[in-house]
């Protein structure tokens, strides 16, 4: 267990209900160890779509992968299920209407480390879950298309690039 895992609220607090999609089969054991039963997490294997969107029903995390297409639309649908926050599994966020995503008041967070491997990607979603359940921002994982003004504290502890 590492030092951010050690930081975060414990089984006794409140865990946050997720949703992913488009869920490979090697993502799965990556995904579950990463998350060590903390969050609520349901993984699916199927894409994000008009008839997979009532799954997110009383979710309040959708996970998503580059294979989701999350444009005006589906993000309304989404907003409309009770989810206030979305993770892609990726480091890009083409397949994301940020700009309407951010107008909507949904967050959005990346996996912006440069090592992209599956467990990697696995640990940095949970790391992203961990902060804002803890009520944190995510840092450099904030997709976010607003200027927001963040601690440089949490930001150093979460990724190691503010002040200590």
């Amino acid at each position: 267990m590492n030092a951010l895992e050690n930081h975060f609220p414990t089984d006794t607090d409140r865990r946050m209900k997720a949703i992913a999609y488009s869920i490979k089969p090697q993502e799965k054991e990556h995904l579950a160890l990463a998350n060590g039963k903390r969050h609520d997490l349901t993984l699916i294997s199927n894409e994000l779509n008009a008839k997979t969107v009532s799954y997110a029903q009383g979710k309040e995390v959708v996970i998503v992968s580059t294979y989701d297409i999350l444009d005006r639309d589906m993000l309304w649908e989404l907003k409309n299920a009770g989810v206030k926050k979305i993770i892609t599994r990726s480091k890009i966020t083409t397949h994301i209407d940020l700009r309407e995503a951010t107008r909507m008041g949904l967050k959005v967070a990346n996996a912006p480390d440069e090592d992209q491997s599956v467990e990697s990607i696995a640990k940095q979603t949970i790391r992203n879950l961990n902060a804002w359940d803890a009520g944190k921002c995510v840092g450099k994982a904030c997709c976010c298309q607003k200027v927001c003004t963040m601690d440089d504290t949490v930001t150093s502890y979460l990724y190691g690039n503010g002040k200590k």
